[in-house]
């Protein structure tokens, strides 16, 4: 009796270091989670140059050879979102600590409704980084907008030609994002790049696009419109807006919203595609109000079984930027939380490498932020999950 009282002690250790047992469950198990911020960095800060009055739209991504990609919109003459504009990048080969001079991708000239950010998907298949954007949205002296693509082959040191989509995906207004695009990982249609965004603010909602050839054509898929759709807007109306996608351990991809007019809550809208983002059907629409929000793009990220959000956490103002997680998908949040930064805030993206066991103890930041107003800089922040403990 004492061998078996003995054996039954150890069951649960066993169950955690070695996975015995028929009925053992990972959450249950997980590492605790106890994030601590171990580096930032200031990578833009607007009105300092003659080129550039503010920088804004932060896109963060690791490449397939493990270099760090960190975009954003460069606009030249106010932080209005209908600028000229540049599209500048830094990169570091060496996990954030130190990063390349800026340098311009793409250069709209004076054209005052012109580039548009944007989506960042790497393609690990084809070993590619491809940027999605778009080109005169608003309509502006336009007739109409195009959703565009470049793509850099080399690491991010050299970008295509750029491309223009709406060959093959029409000519309706669509925004990419702003933030991460997927490769789907698992089944249905693996392998397949997922780009998620958002149409004008009349005919708003939103909409992804998806390749199954690495970029190469691009078809329409999933649309969760707004009501009243192509009409105008009222405070309260069901308008989903830019959105961030994740695909979870089902091989589901859940969308992350933001809630344009706050429609229900002060809150984020989620919505989840059980088939590769051909459809977000309506049943899997919800409000989450712990993720309580100002009506602003959000950062999230799925990284080993967790998933991650980030936000100015506050139900009207663009301040008190925090980074909470997920045990159950997003189901549910930990009490727990994060905060990277008290005052004003704005949008943020967040990226993950997964090639070693050290590079798994870190998620790596990309947001705005200021003292008085949340344009005045976009900084890198280098998270330990684990560094609490």
């Amino acid at each position: 009796m004492g061998i078996l009282a003995n054996l039954s002690l150890l069951l649960p250790f066993l169950q955690v270091c070695c996975g015995v047992g028929s009925h053992f469950n990972k959450k249950q198990y997980f590492p605790l989670l106890s994030p601590l911020l171990v580096e930032e960095q200031l990578l833009w800060v607007s009105n300092v140059t003659a080129e550039v009055n503010t920088f804004r739209i932060p896109l963060i991504t690791f490449t397939p050879k493990g270099s760090l990609l960190a975009f954003c919109e460069a606009r030249k003459f106010s932080y209005n979102d209908m600028e000229a504009k540049f599209f500048a990048v830094k990169r570091s080969v060496d996990k954030g600590s130190t990063w390349s001079p800026m340098s311009f991708i793409l250069d709209d000239g004076p054209q005052v409704d012109g580039l548009n950010l944007g989506v960042v998907v790497v393609d690990e298949k084809a070993q590619s980084v491809i940027l999605v954007y778009t080109v005169c949205f608003h309509q502006y002296k336009c007739i109409t907008s195009s959703v565009m693509m470049v793509e850099s082959l080399d690491d991010g040191l050299s970008w295509s030609r750029p491309r223009n989509l709406s060959e093959q995906l029409g000519v309706k207004s669509f925004a990419p994002g702003p933030g991460l695009g997927i490769q789907k990982r698992l089944p249905p249609h693996q392998d397949r790049l997922v780009v998620c965004g958002h149409g004008t603010l009349k005919g708003d909602g939103v909409f992804c696009i998806l390749s199954d050839d690495s970029g190469k054509t691009w078809r329409n898929g999933a649309a969760l419109k707004s009501i009243p759709y192509n009409q105008p807007k009222q405070a309260l109306d069901f308008n989903p807006d830019e959105c961030q996608p994740v695909e979870l351990s089902d091989g589901s991809i859940l969308v992350n919203v933001r809630n344009q007019n706050q429609y229900h809550c002060h809150c984020r809208m989620v919505v989840r595609s059980l088939d590769g983002g051909e459809t977000l059907p309506v049943e899997e629409l919800f409000f989450d109000k712990n993720l309580i929000d100002p009506a602003v793009a959000a950062g999230m990220l799925e990284k080993e079984g967790r998933v991650y959000f980030t936000n100015p956490a506050h139900p009207e103002k663009r301040v008190n930027f925090t980074l909470r997680w997920s045990l159950t998908n997003g189901k549910s949040w930990e009490k727990d939380m994060l905060q990277l930064w008290p005052g004003p805030s704005g949008y943020s993206c967040m990226t993950t490498l997964n090639s070693s066991t050290e590079d798994r103890k870190f998620i790596f930041i990309l947001y705005e932020r200021g003292k008085r107003d949340s344009v005045e800089t976009v900084v890198f922040a280098k998270v330990h999950l684990y560094g609490g403990l």
